[in-house]
């Protein structure tokens, strides 16, 4: 079954269903994870894409998101800081660009970024284009805004905008109450109507089903965006999902598998807790994945630089350069 459906997808730009993905998680890991990386290699591009984040504006979130260190609902002892300055984000990027770097955002807590703290974002990005000299593809991760400021992105000079949809509809109200799903989608749309490319994924390990799992990315995969972030919860102390167990290894690499069956064509790209797996997360790249998230998170540390360099390089993957 799993080569059958591989072909397919390979061959004739089939959409696999939700049925079958079931069906997938069912089958033994080592020939699930080898036909999507062969879907991988046959549909995705060929280079890997190395990205990097900024924590803009960290912690006093209003929202109630139950994994996340930044809410104030939480007592989690996250570290605040306001609006970054322009020469502050523009020594993290020289240093993003010297680390072969290829694309960074600019990561801001709340549910939307507005007024003068927006007005900041946007003349950061000015200063980061000018100083950098087009060396680096800028990304903005700034929650629930509307179109108009989707528009004021992309002049400023922003080719991408990050939000995740987190996980399924189905689940998504057990994760967060103060905000709708609906919203997420909708701050998606605008970004695409203003023109600008998309990242969005979600979070593994929340309690969710393999169902809502494959929900999650079949929904991804309906918006059409270019680059689809997964990461696994690191349960944070504080938080309401500090006590959740932990998924095993196989079940995270099988996830990324279904995944890239999924989503033939997309960066399927690591994020926070690919440690979990052991040796900076190599057997994701084995298992469809082929691209990452380098350096440290937004209250998560991450890998270095250089290790994820050295672990590209080794599996043969050619990193994307501006």
């Amino acid at each position: 079954m799993i080569n059958a459906i591989k072909n397919k997808i390979i061959n004739e730009n089939y959409k696999v269903t939700k049925e079958e993905c079931l069906l997938l998680f069912k089958e033994p890991l080592e020939q699930l994870a080898a036909a999507a990386n062969e879907i991988r290699i046959a549909c995705a591009p060929k280079s890997t894409s190395v990205c990097s984040i900024i924590s803009a504006r960290q912690g006093k979130c209003g929202e109630d998101c139950k994994y996340c260190a930044q809410s104030s609902w939480w007592k989690t002892g996250c570290t605040c800081h306001p609006m970054i300055q322009a020469e502050d984000a523009i020594a993290q990027c020289r240093k993003a660009i010297a680390n072969k770097v290829s694309r960074l955002s600019l990561v801001t807590s709340e549910v939307g970024l507005k007024g003068k703290e927006f007005d900041q974002a946007l003349d950061c990005y000015r200063e980061i284009i000018k100083v950098t000299e087009g060396k680096l593809l800028l990304c903005a991760s700034h929650g629930i805004i509307s179109y108009e400021q989707m528009v004021q992105l992309k002049e400023a000079g922003v080719v991408r905008y990050h939000h995740n949809i987190e996980t399924s509809r189905n689940y998504f109200p057990k994760i967060c109450s103060t905000h709708t799903y609906d919203q997420r989608i909708e701050t998606i749309k605008n970004a695409k109507k203003a023109g600008l490319e998309i990242c969005s994924g979600g979070i593994i390990g929340m309690g969710e089903t393999i169902e809502d799992r494959i929900d999650f990315a079949m929904t991804i995969r309906d918006l059409e965006v270019q680059s689809v972030p997964v990461n696994i919860l690191n349960p944070i102390k504080g938080t309401p999902f500090e006590n959740l167990e932990p998924l095993s290894q196989e079940e995270i690499l099988k996830t990324i598998a279904v995944f890239r069956f999924i989503m033939p064509a997309q960066f399927i790209r690591c994020a926070a807790g690919r440690k979990k797996l052991g040796k900076n997360g190599r057997a994701a790249f084995l298992s469809g994945a082929n691209a990452l998230i380098s350096g440290d998170f937004l209250t998560v540390e991450g890998s270095s630089n250089q290790e994820d360099l050295e672990m590209l390089e080794e599996l043969g993957l050619e990193i994307e350069q501006n």
